[in-house]
C-alpha cells in the first residue's frame, strides 16, 4: 500500500541572499524538472548523471527543501519542486528572449556564397531590399563555387544548384525553375524564324555545362535525338545569356531568372514547351547553424523572397 505524500514545507527564500543564489544549481534543476530525468538532464547540459544528481541533493541541501521524489527508474517534484521549476522556466525564458532581443539589436555579420547567375539575376536586384528589411545584418556576398560536401562550405550559408543532398550540410529546396529556348530577335530574323522544334537543327546551339539540358528538353518537345549543325558549350550561364544576347546561338533560358530579358525585348522565347529540370537551387547551412540569430534571419529572409518571386510569376 503506498505510503500518503509528505507535505514539503515552503522554500525558505528570504534565507537566502541575492548574491548568493547557487544559480549553476539551479540551472541543473530546471532542466531535470523539465524532462523528469536526471539522465535527461545530463545529456542536455553535457554532464554526466552524478553530476546532476550531487547538485541537486546540494541543492536541496542549501534550500533545507525537498524537491524531487526519487523512485526506482524515475524522480517526481515534490509541491515544492513543481513550484520552483515553474518560477525558473518561467524566468529563463525571459532572460532567453531579452537576450535574443539584445543580440538582434546588434549589427552581426552573415556570409552567403551564391553562383553567378542566381547572384546577378535574383539576389543583385534584391540587395537593397535586404538591406532595408534586415538593418542590424553586415552581409557579405561573395562567388560560390559548386559545393560537394562540408568541407567545401567556407561561408555561413550557401545557394547552391543541386539534387538535394550535400554531405554533411543542411539544404532545404530554395527554388525550382524551367528550361525553355531563348533567342536573340535579330538571329531569328536572320534565319528566319522558327515555327517549329525540329527547326533548330539549322541554328547554332549553345550548351551550358553538358547536353544533358537541351537533351531533356528536345525529348519532350519531341525531337529526341536531334542533330545540329553548329554546337558550342560555355560554363557561365550569365556569358551564356550574353552570347544568345549577341545573336550568336539559341540556348536554353532558366525561367523566371531570364523572364526580365523576354519582356524588354533583348530575346524571344519561340516556344512555350518548358522542361523542369530534377536539380534545383538549394539553401545550404551547416548542421545548427540556423539557430544562430544573423543566419536564421538571413536564411527565413531568402526563404519568403523566393516565395514572394515563384508567386508573381505564375501570377504573370
Amino acid at each position: 500500500m503506498a505510503q500518503p505524500e509528505i507535505p514539503q514545507p515552503e522554500i525558505p527564500m528570504s534565507t537566502i541572499r541575492r548574491s548568493n543564489l547557487p544559480l549553476s544549481a539551479l540551472r541543473t534543476f530546471e532542466v531535470a524538472a523539465r524532462h523528469l530525468s536526471f539522465k535527461l538532464a545530463a545529456d542536455e547540459l553535457c554532464v554526466s548523471a552524478t553530476t546532476v544528481s550531487n547538485q541537486i541533493r546540494r541543492l536541496e541541501k542549501d534550500l533545507n527543501c525537498k524537491l524531487f521524489i526519487r523512485r526506482t527508474r524515475a524522480v517526481d517534484l515534490t509541491e515544492a519542486g513543481h513550484s520552483l521549476s515553474q518560477v525558473l522556466t518561467r524566468s529563463l525564458n525571459e532572460v532567453s528572449q531579452e537576450l535574443a532581443r539584445l543580440t538582434a539589436s546588434e549589427v552581426q555579420k552573415v556570409t552567403l556564397a551564391v553562383g553567378p547567375v542566381f547572384g546577378a539575376r535574383w539576389m543583385i536586384p534584391r540587395l537593397a531590399r535586404f538591406r532595408k528589411d534586415n538593418p542590424n545584418i553586415d552581409l557579405k556576398l561573395v562567388h560560390g563555387p559548386r559545393i560537394l560536401n562540408s568541407s567545401q562550405m567556407s561561408t555561413d550559408i550557401a545557394v547552391d544548384w543541386g539534387y538535394g543532398s550535400w554531405s554533411g550540410l543542411e539544404a532545404s529546396r530554395l527554388m525550382d525553375i524551367q528550361y525553355a529556348p531563348v533567342i536573340s530577335p535579330a538571329l531569328l530574323a536572320e534565319m528566319g524564324g522558327l515555327n517549329h522544334p525540329k527547326e533548330l537543327a539549322r541554328f547554332p546551339l549553345i550548351h551550358q555545362y553538358d547536353e544533358s539540358a537541351w537533351q531533356s528538353w528536345l525529348k519532350l518537345a519531341g525531337c529526341e535525338g536531334l542533330k545540329f549543325k553548329d554546337e558550342t558549350t560555355i560554363m557561365d550561364t550569365n556569358v551564356v545569356i550574353q552570347a544568345v544576347t549577341q545573336g550568336l546561338g539559341v540556348a536554353l533560358g532558366q525561367f523566371p531568372l531570364h523572364q526580365a530579358e523576354i519582356d524588354s525585348g533583348q530575346l524571344v522565347c519561340p516556344f512555350d514547351i518548358e522542361a523542369a529540370p530534377k536539380r534545383s537551387f538549394y539553401l545550404l547551412s551547416r548542421p545548427g547553424a540556423r539557430t544562430q540569430s544573423g543566419i536564421r534571419q538571413v536564411c527565413n529572409w531568402l526563404d519568403a523572397e523566393a516565395q514572394n518571386y515563384i508567386n508573381e510569376a505564375a501570377q504573370a
